[in-house]
């Protein structure tokens, strides 16, 4: 069962997720803004955003991400 919407905690900083989540560009973790915002700084975030737009084009909705 998928716990994306039920989980309460952050994966990596174990922050309440109440205030929003997302899932991470980079894996399958479910993370909080903060982390995403982070996230978004990492050297390696538009090669994770590209290559989960091509899985998406080719019906991967799925993917476990470049570091997944």
């Amino acid at each position: 069962m998928d716990t994306f919407f039920t989980q309460k905690l952050c994966d990596r900083c174990k922050k309440d997720l109440k205030n929003g989540r997302i899932m991470s560009m980079f894996n399958t973790d479910c993370i909080c803004l903060d982390c995403s915002d982070k996230e978004k700084k990492d050297k390696d975030y538009k090669k994770a955003q590209d290559a989960d737009i091509e899985e998406i084009k080719k019906g991967n909705y799925n993917f476990k991400g470049i570091r997944g």
